[in-house]
């Protein structure tokens, strides 16, 4: 498939997405209220607009559920998304191996364990008196609350622990680097499984409910944070994509062909952690984006990763935005957590993949 033509198809898509999670909720709105919500009313009387539910609700109402409520969240979705989805192609061209996905190296693991901590020991009374006040009772610094910044600090440490363990004086070992991870993964999956032990009901399901992600928080401090995360990473990485192309040859092939393998596996490294360690901190856990995505990418338009890149991210943030509507209907008023809709629809790719490997070249 033509790759440009692709490009444009997902960007239509995305727009339509966007336009429909924004309608769509437990008040459904029609696309002539969000237009007019989004661009200004004709006149500044509040009249009674009549909504797809067959209730009736007034122009300062439709403002607020879309400016306020909806449209910061289908951003940050679509953000979060684009961030996985990219990831996803990077680790996958890194460790040259189509299973591969962000969390390969500890640092989703890594983030749920700081999360879990600051939940079970974050009390205001704990902190107080080196932490700024605004973190507690519900606010935030820079779109982070409290816990999300425990999960931004333990999914770097872990990364950083990972990389440590496989970097050696003769360079950085990806297969030693995917056992490390391996390793991470499982040591601070311990460590959220005592903090589950030790925990009351109200922080276990507060745990429970960060395992299972979800947008419910979104506001436009966080969304600019995941804004400038995404910018960053869409600045350098397709400077990194002819690199990954060669990369896929084998290391001291892309060596003897210019490539500083060793940057390029740090630059990567760094990149992820940050895209990744900011969507789990902003949303929790989401699982299979950044797998599902690339994959589907790959199978369409090949391994070139000039057009792998741009197109994951947007198969990223089409499918996040698709499932974060679907848990907002499915049983509205109440939600469902975005990761249990991701994972409904990934985990049948995921065994299409692994029954039907031999056609996909694994």
């Amino acid at each position: 498939m033509n790759p440009i033509k692709l490009g444009f198809g997902c960007g239509f898509l995305l727009l339509l997405a966007i336009l429909a999670a924004i309608a769509m909720g437990s008040v459904a709105l029609p696309l002539s209220s969000v237009h007019a919500a989004l661009f200004g009313f004709d006149d500044g009387a509040e009249v009674p607009i009549q909504v797809l539910n067959n209730n009736e609700i007034s122009e300062f109402q439709v403002q607020v559920i879309v400016q306020q409520l909806r449209l910061p969240r289908v951003l940050l979705a679509a953000c979060i998304g684009a961030m996985l989805g990219i990831s996803g192609a990077v680790m996958q061209g890194l460790f040259r191996n189509p299973l591969a996905d962000p969390s390969l190296i500890g640092v989703t693991a890594g983030a749920i364990a700081g999360a879990s901590l600051i939940i079970v020991f974050g009390s205001a009374d704990f902190f107080n008196g080196w932490l700024p006040s605004e973190l507690f009772a519900g606010g935030a610094i820079a779109g982070m609350t409290l816990v999300s910044l425990g999960a931004c600090a333990g999914g770097s440490l872990t990364v950083w622990l990972v990389y440590r363990l496989a970097t050696t004086s003769s360079g950085t070992s990806v297969s030693t680097m995917l056992l490390a991870g391996i390793a991470i993964t499982a040591l601070t999956g311990s460590l959220s499984s005592w903090l589950e032990f030790t925990a009351d009901n109200t922080m276990l399901r507060r745990i429970s409910i960060w395992r299972m992600g979800g947008l419910d928080g979104a506001n436009y401090a966080g969304l600019m944070l995941a804004t400038s995360c995404l910018a960053i990473i869409a600045m350098v990485l397709p400077r990194c994509a002819r690199a990954l192309n060669l990369l896929l040859l084998g290391e001291s092939e892309a060596r003897h062909l210019g490539v500083d393998v060793e940057r390029l596996k740090l630059v990567l490294i760094v990149l992820v952690a940050l895209a990744v360690g900011v969507s789990v901190a902003l949303a929790g856990s989401i699982a299979f984006i950044g797998l599902i995505v690339p994959h589907i990418m790959r199978m369409l338009v090949g391994p070139d990763h000039r057009y792998l890149l741009p197109l994951a991210a947007l198969g990223g943030a089409i499918l996040l935005v698709i499932a974060d509507c679907l848990a907002r209907v499915v049983i509205a008023p109440a939600e469902l957590p975005v990761g249990i809709i991701t994972a409904v629809l990934g985990a049948p790719f995921f065994i299409s993949l692994l029954r039907y490997r031999h056609e996909y070249g694994f």
